[in-house]
């Protein structure tokens, strides 16, 4: 993390009715609490270095 940003944490989660929604995926391997970051064409988390490619959408 770069020094002096801080993140913003209320874009991670909304909050419907009485229930907390997360927005962003959360790393398999590392487990609640830990996003993965959104690329145009994958997931990845910077803590364990774990990728998921996304499927390419099909124009029908």
């Amino acid at each position: 993390m770069t020094k002096g940003k801080k993140t913003a944490k209320y874009k991670y989660y909304k909050i419907e009715g009485d229930k907390v929604v997360r927005l962003k995926k959360v790393c398999p391997r590392c487990g609640p609490g830990v996003f993965m970051a959104e690329h145009l064409n994958r997931y990845a988390c910077g803590r364990c270095g774990y990728m998921e490619w996304k499927q390419p959408q099909k124009n029908e």
